[in-house]
């Protein structure tokens, strides 16, 4: 390959890793780009996770061979197996020296391309149980430390990879590395944007994106959705009685507590709206098993230390609560029932369609005098 189809290939790969919106589609582009660009068959990326002294395979792009999924769970390899990715942190670093990529063969490392260890059994072994003639290795350097590996391979047969590929690899490796950086900063600020700081849980704006999106899949395929809002009781008497600091410490506590009764609902997501509400959103399961773990909720609530326990409403396009079109009305049904629990001080949920009061309360007016709040208008619409 020449320097301009070289430096194409530097260029496409930039750009495909700056168009991912996910981690794992930023390292199928970095995997996938990086095999065009080597001319290889295969190519995968692996992360060096210290704290557990492993190489965890996060893609494999290409060619891939019985027992090689695209993104594997548990694909992981004891570091001590891979003795050179020790010397990624080598302090030759401060020198001004860097990292530099290698290549090895099914016949063991070419003149003059050997890793920084030399020959590696494990991964010759590798190549010769998977059919592929040569490899070449690049560590992936993020603020100066080893992220992990870009792995590049070609069958067997078809010409091995040479000095001039394990340089350009180096380079790739250094594009990639920027790629996964964009990812893992742009992964930290949509974190920040969808998460409540106090308790990791969602915060109302994700809230506001996955209702609209579950209403509609309930409008086109009939997906039971569910709401459960809750409101945390006695969080002011804390806060005037204790102090601040163990009001943060109620709202984290059930917070915890929403977060496990919300994992007995695959999928569901557990949410802070502001304040002392907090809600759980299903789409799936049906109303009977949504009612069931808000009942759970309310029992470990108020099994809490603190606090006077959970008012609980709950609504679901499971029950008689009329036609859902929008995600405003499905939280007017849960809010005006957990309203409902809030005023009759109930230690169970109450359920929208399952007490007459709510659906005609929600329904109502925003100008009539028994409505609370109007129900905040969260969402635009009826």
């Amino acid at each position: 390959m020449g320097e301009d189809a070289r430096l194409r290939a530097v260029v496409t790969l930039a750009q495909a890793m700056a168009a991912a919106h996910t981690p794992r589609e930023s390292w199928r582009a970095a995997a996938l780009g990086a095999k065009e660009a080597l001319g290889g068959s295969f190519a995968a990326i692996s992360v060096w996770e210290r704290e557990l002294g492993r190489l965890r395979v996060l893609v494999n792009a290409g060619a891939r061979v019985v027992g090689e999924e695209e993104f594997p769970e548990e694909e992981t390899y004891p570091v001590h197996q891979f003795p050179e990715i020790a010397e990624f942190l080598h302090e030759r670093w401060a020198g001004g020296g860097g990292p530099h990529a290698w290549v090895e063969t099914a016949e063991g490392p070419p003149e003059g391309t050997a890793g920084p260890s030399g020959y590696c059994h494990q991964r010759v072994a590798a190549l010769r149980r998977r059919g592929r003639g040569s490899c070449v290795v690049a560590p992936i350097v993020l603020r100066g430390q080893a992220w992990g590996e870009l792995y590049v391979a070609r069958p067997a047969g078809e010409p091995v990879f040479g000095r001039p590929d394990a340089d350009f690899a180096t380079v790739l490796a250094s594009v990639v590395a920027a790629g996964i950086a964009q990812t893992e900063l742009l992964e930290e600020v949509r974190k920040l944007a969808f998460t409540d700081p106090l308790t990791g849980l969602a915060n109302r704006r994700a809230v506001d994106m996955g209702l609209d999106g579950a209403v509609e899949r309930h409008r086109e395929s009939g997906a039971v959705v569910s709401l459960v809002v809750c409101d945390l009781n006695g969080l002011k008497r804390v806060n005037d009685s204790l102090g601040h600091a163990v009001g943060d410490r109620l709202l984290e506590r059930f917070g915890s507590v929403l977060s496990v009764c919300g994992a007995m609902l695959p999928g569901a997501l557990a949410a802070r709206l502001g304040g002392d509400e907090f809600c759980l959103l299903a789409v799936g399961p049906s109303s009977d098993a949504v009612v069931r773990v808000a009942e759970d909720l309310c029992v470990r609530a108020a099994e809490m230390d603190l606090g006077e326990g959970v008012a609980c409403g709950v609504a679901s396009t499971g029950d008689p609560i009329g036609p859902v079109r929008t995600a405003r009305r499905l939280f007017r049904l849960a809010d005006a029932a957990q309203y409902r629990a809030k005023a009759a001080r109930s230690a169970k949920p109450v359920v929208a369609g399952r007490d007459g009061a709510v659906v005609r309360l929600a329904d109502a007016p925003p100008a009539a005098p028994h409505e609370r709040r109007a129900f905040r208008g969260r969402w635009p619409g009826g």
